[in-house]
């Protein structure tokens, strides 16, 4: 196996859930060749791609699909966030997650259903029929999130889409 092959190798096995881009950049090399090493480890069974709300992440095979999800998800500033307020909290309503973010309720709301639709979160409606979310499994969320630091460059699009999301709301208000 190439020197850059294992280096991209270790790399998936050391960032599980890493995506395309981040990898390239992290490694510092082109994006022909990063596509040309992680098709070459994809069809040696090394590698596992998913593609996840738009973007490829990679994990080595030992993740089944629920955990790829979790890992992909672990890796954007709000998603994570919120999970972590669902692991200190046990469950919360989508307004008390809206306040403890300090984000426009719609990005919220993107967030819990996104992180429900991947069978991470469970959707209940209490009282006054508002939505409640908690974990679908806080033992393994709380591992899988201890594997996981969103590189930089997922921290800056994140507050970059809550940046646009807040002008939104602030314009919809004003309206």
């Amino acid at each position: 196996m190439s020197t850059v092959t294992e280096q991209v190798r270790s790399h998936v096995e050391s960032k599980p859930g890493v995506h395309f881009n981040a990898l390239a950049a992290d490694l510092d090399i082109a994006t022909g060749q990063a596509q040309y090493h992680l098709r070459k480890l994809r069809r040696a069974g090394d590698v596992v791609a998913e593609e996840i709300q738009g973007k490829t992440h990679y994990y080595s095979r030992e993740y089944d699909p629920w955990e790829r999800r979790v890992l992909a998800f672990a890796r954007r500033e709000t998603a994570r966030t919120i999970l972590l307020h669902l692991l200190e909290a046990e469950s919360l309503s989508a307004d008390e997650l809206t306040d403890r973010l300090g984000v426009a309720r719609s990005t919220v709301s993107w967030h819990v259903s996104a992180l429900a639709d991947a069978g991470i979160l469970e959707k209940s409606y209490g009282e006054r029929g508002r939505v409640v979310v908690a974990l679908a499994d806080p033992d393994e969320t709380r591992r899988l999130l201890a594997a996981v630091r969103p590189s930089l460059t997922d921290r800056l699009i994140d507050r970059f889409t809550r940046l646009v999301d807040g002008g939104l709301a602030a314009a919809t208000d004003d309206g």
